[in-house]
């Protein structure tokens, strides 16, 4: 399937033949242009022929949790991956990528160990969406939340990443509501500021992982750009011209970042109205390993005793090497 040439094979089309074909694709969620019956035979055979409405994908599902991982063979060859995660609440989100591969190389991330390829465009990135929307169609259900947390660094591919959440967003294609949209960043403060003026309701999650410098360049490379510094201020003219909650996520890695003065300095930092935490048990992919569970309810209650908003992520994909930081990109 390709989203692009799909429109480029429209451009001779009356407005109302557009509409009924993004209807189809987006709303109806067909899977084959037979489906679409109120197009004409002709126009559908050569739809067909021309493109396809086929997702190059493969589904791989976990064992120990309600979650899914897709591979995505694009139009060039390049693979990304997406994941679905169902909740005990019953909604599911979808987290997406917005690169192929990651430039920034963090240690602890296979994406970034793996290189950087190029940026998707933001029809490539609706297209991880509509996969599991196809999918969940069979369930009776749909995709209820998305997340930019997937391969690569949103913030630089922002054209293209809020290309895609407006479309998401639009009551005409999957009319996901803004605040049901997160993107995720490692830290890039003119994406950040730039997000602050867009008046979009989307939520904003900052990787953290580190209470000072030196520990944070180790772990993340572009903090010797991005550092903490900079980044709370970025983050707090966002919360200042929004009045939103910022989300900072701190991965919890055994004899790194995990002790209890690595929790009182994360209290430190932490100790603003509309900041709040989302702790992540370490996934393994290479060298670290996480915590033991006692040591992370030791460090959680040392934030919470401090009156830090805190939150444990729930755990998904581990097995399919589906979880925060286990994507890759397969360049064969």
């Amino acid at each position: 399937m390709n989203l692009k040439l799909i429109y480029r094979e429209l451009e001779n089309e009356p407005n109302y033949r557009k509409k009924q074909i993004e209807k189809a694709i987006f709303c109806d969620l067909v899977e084959n242009w037979s489906e679409v019956t109120t197009l004409p035979k002709e126009l559908r055979e050569k739809l067909d022929k021309k493109s396809p409405l086929k997702i190059d994908g493969e589904i791989f599902k976990s064992q120990n949790s309600d979650s899914s991982k897709a591979i995505i063979r694009l139009e060039d060859g390049k693979k990304i991956e997406t994941v679905l995660m169902s909740h005990k609440d019953g909604h599911n989100t979808v987290c997406v990528s917005s690169q192929v591969g990651c430039p920034l190389g963090c240690k602890f991330c296979a994406t970034g160990q793996n290189g950087f390829e190029r940026n998707l465009v933001y029809l490539e990135i609706i297209e991880q969406v509509l996969f599991f929307a196809r999918y969940l169609k069979h369930e009776n259900e749909k995709v209820g939340n998305v997340v930019f947390m997937g391969m690569g660094e949103p913030f630089l591919n922002y054209e293209n990443v809020w290309k895609a959440i407006r479309f998401l967003n639009d009551e005409a294609y999957f009319n996901i509501g803004a605040r049901r949209i997160s993107i995720s960043t490692i830290g890039v403060t003119e994406g950040i500021r730039k997000m602050a003026k867009e008046d979009s309701g989307v939520n904003l999650a900052v990787s953290l992982h580190a209470t000072n410098d030196e520990l944070r360049t180790e772990l993340v490379p572009s903090n010797k750009k991005y550092n903490i510094s900079r980044i709370l201020e970025a983050v707090d003219f966002y919360i200042e011209r929004t009045n939103r909650k910022v989300m900072f996520e701190y991965l919890l890695i055994k004899d790194v970042n995990s002790s209890m003065g690595d929790a009182r300095e994360l209290a430190k930092l932490m100790n603003k109205k509309l900041y709040m935490v989302n702790l992540i048990p370490y996934n393994p992919t290479d060298k670290f390993k996480p915590p033991t569970i006692d040591d992370i309810r030791k460090f959680k209650n040392i934030l919470e005793k401090s009156k830090i908003n805190v939150t444990e992520r729930q755990r998904f994909g581990q097995d399919i090497k589906g979880a925060c930081g286990q994507l890759v990109s397969n360049k064969k």
